[in-house]
């Protein structure tokens, strides 16, 4: 069976139309997530499923956050219950680790593609190659509030040129950044009447470092919402390694207070 002929022109005029029509529909959302690792992958798949217009955006090219490298460049990581019930959600296959029953093994490419193919599915919109580069704050009875994000092609962030960004609006930002915080980072930066100090992760304990990060999951400050290893480094908290049962637990747990925060203002 032979291609059907390609036209260059119609080539670059669908993909013009589709980019643009995209672009246009996730100008105002309902979320925003920051990051597309395991934590952003698991919190805008459960976020969307909830009803809400949600999208990731990921300055790098792919997604899976650090799930790809393994331990070590070696092709498996760990997970334990009971997020493992998430894994076996969206369809991976996971293997119980013999020494350690209620941990399991799973590989990460399997694990990078059915989280992202979950959280498509369920209706989130996913954009590489986007970099956050500001915030867009509002104030209400004199407080801040975040209201969106400002953002750059990551292509361009790389060249150095000066291009202007643009905005997208969203009632609440989330960052699932891992290790950098890189909107906490933005935010404790530019505005300071926030108060927010990005601490920076402490060195590994992986047992209180995964039961750390998802107590401590939540909102920042009106509008902004930290999940996964960002909430390490805003709070000092240990670092823990290939185990991702907290990444995971952490996404689910933002969805659920993002949607009681929502539905509050409502």
């Amino acid at each position: 069976m032979r291609l059907k002929p390609v036209e260059e022109v119609d080539v670059t005029r669908a993909i013009v139309e589709a980019a643009a029509e995209r672009l246009r529909d996730i100008a105002e959302v309902d979320v925003v997530v920051v990051g597309a690792g395991p934590s952003g992958l698991t919190a805008a798949r459960y976020l969307a499923s909830k009803g809400f217009k949600t999208v990731v955006l990921e300055r790098r090219l792919t997604f899976g956050g650090g799930i790809g490298g393994g331990g070590m460049q070696l092709p498996a990581v760990v997970v334990q219950e009971p997020a493992d019930a998430l894994l076996r959600e969206v369809g991976c296959r996971l293997t119980p680790y013999h020494f350690r029953r209620h941990l399991y093994l799973v590989d990460p490419a399997e694990m990078m593609a059915k989280l992202a193919t979950a959280a498509i599915d369920a209706g989130a919109r996913i954009i590489l190659g986007m970099t956050v580069e500001d915030l867009v704050f509002r104030t209400f009875n004199g407080k801040p509030r975040v209201k969106g994000v400002v953002v750059q092609w990551s292509s361009i962030v790389l060249s150095g040129l000066h291009v202007d960004p643009m905005a997208l609006k969203a009632d609440a930002v989330v960052d699932c950044t891992g290790h950098e915080a890189e909107v906490l980072t933005l935010a404790a930066r530019k505005m300071p009447s926030l108060g927010i100090e990005v601490r920076g992760e402490s060195s590994m304990w992986a047992s209180r470092g995964e039961e750390l990060v998802v107590e401590k999951t939540g909102m920042v400050c009106p509008g902004l919402y930290a999940a996964g290893m960002a909430v390490a480094a805003l709070y000092g908290l240990p670092r823990m390694g290939p185990v991702f049962g907290g990444m995971l637990m952490s996404g689910k747990k933002i969805a659920d207070v993002v949607e009681s925060t929502l539905k509050k203002r409502l």
